[in-house]
């Protein structure tokens, strides 16, 4: 039986999804009395944005403004729509969302639509599509990727992502399954999950101080498929978990996070690397990329499935093919040790190390808050209007730290921090 929007399903238990819109607004956000909020979320998702809304308001939020989406209404444009439309976005939408940001909007993101929605459809059309919004968001996609502002990303069960992950079971069972999974990587499996995020950021804060103090020119890579040197932009800084944006407020930008992370340098990454778990692109599940780089640039891409997708993905811009995001998860954090492929980067990511096709995150370099984009180029920061995270760690995979000089220290074997 489908539950209708905006009516709770059984499985989902009321008390730990409350503790998500809680932790939402008072970890991930960090809302401030007085801020407005602009919020995505699908309309399956309204049980959590109405949690969110009145979290947001009792911590004195200025004003809250959920845009929906809805798969059906996806769906209809690609078996409706005119060709000509899917070269098309809404740039006013996206214009008055970045305005708002100017203004200090704080912005949350709820996933949940089936991440496999489009797989059925003409992948062209979904490519165009893509790059056309991706355009037309660039102009708020630069205060988020700038950490102008307070962000946040969460997810909510919906049944058509748990019948995609428990395909066997029945929607009840799924969507339990689903939102349990969630709950425990979100820590509001606990009785203070708010306590619960303090202590988690203060171990990646820990991991964080390590590297930067290291100050390492390198990471190399060996195992599988792999024998990757990735260059660190200079002058570049790691982070994880809680992060003070521009705007001085402390947030945990993903919800759930085990990485701590920084900026590759465009230039400087050699060598070859082949992916650890499937990449879930737009629909696609892209399986076994094999890439090598001369020069910080894909010359050689392989996948064993989704290989076109990923070759449309790699000539969407100059910077399409360079590295924006290095980070390392340790094999066995939560999200790995669940054995689950959330089709979810939020989540998969968070499953093993990884780096990011694309656009890098100014705030990965010392002084990001005042860095000009020319220093930050000069400094081997990548630009593009892709960012996408694929998998490359495992328990197979051994990490060192390159000095300068080209010493060498340990940092992960066998996909633990060494």
């Amino acid at each position: 039986m489908t539950s209708h929007p905006g009516t709770l399903s059984a499985s989902i238990d009321p008390t730990k999804l409350d503790r998500l819109a809680e932790v939402a607004v008072k970890v991930g956000l960090r809302l401030q009395p007085g801020q407005d909020l602009v919020m995505t979320a699908p309309v399956a998702a309204l049980p959590l944005v109405r949690k969110i809304v009145a979290h947001a308001y009792k911590a004195g939020a200025g004003l809250v403004t959920p845009i929906f989406s809805d798969e059906e209404i996806t769906l209809a444009r690609y078996r409706n729509g005119p060709d000509e439309s899917f070269d098309r976005a809404p740039g006013w939408l996206y214009e008055g969302i970045a305005k708002a940001f100017d203004s200090n909007a704080a912005r949350l993101a709820i996933v949940g639509d089936n991440p496999m929605l489009l797989s059925g459809e003409d992948p062209a059309k979904v490519a165009r599509a893509n790059k056309a919004n991706s355009i037309a968001y660039q102009p708020a996609l630069e205060k988020i990727a700038g950490f102008d502002i307070n962000w946040n990303i969460i997810s909510y069960p919906t049944a058509s992502w748990a019948k995609l992950m428990f395909a066997g079971d029945s929607e009840d069972i799924a969507v339990a399954k689903l939102a349990d999974a969630i709950f425990a990587a979100s820590r509001v499996d606990r009785d203070d999950p708010v306590a619960a995020w303090r202590e988690h950021n203060a171990a990646l804060a820990k991991r964080s101080k390590w590297l930067n103090g290291e100050r390492f020119s390198a990471l190399h890579y060996t195992g599988p498929g792999t024998d990757l040197t990735v260059g660190l932009a200079d002058g570049h800084e790691w982070h994880g978990g809680a992060s003070t944006a521009k705007n001085g407020i402390t947030c945990n930008p993903n919800i759930p996070t085990e990485e701590v992370f920084t900026t590759p340098h465009a230039q400087r990454v050699e060598g070859y690397v082949r992916s650890t778990k499937p990449l879930s692109h737009q629909g696609t599940l892209i399986d076994n990329i094999e890439v090598r780089f001369e020069k910080g640039k894909i010359v050689e891409a392989r996948a064993t499935r989704g290989e076109e997708v990923l070759n449309k993905v790699l000539d969407t811009d100059e910077g399409a093919r360079r590295l924006g995001e290095v980070a390392l998860v340790p094999h066995s954090s939560p999200i790995s040790k669940s054995g689950l492929l959330f089709y979810n980067t939020l989540f998969d990511e968070n499953a093993a190390s990884h780096i990011a096709l694309g656009q890098c995150y100014s705030k990965c370099f010392l002084g990001g808050d005042t860095i000009t984009p020319e220093q930050i180029a000069a400094q081997g920061g990548n630009k593009s209007f892709i960012h996408i995270d694929w998998m490359i760690g495992s328990d197979e995979i051994d990490i060192d730290g390159v000095r300068a000089d080209g010493s060498r220290v340990p940092v992960m074997r066998k996909g633990e921090w060494a």
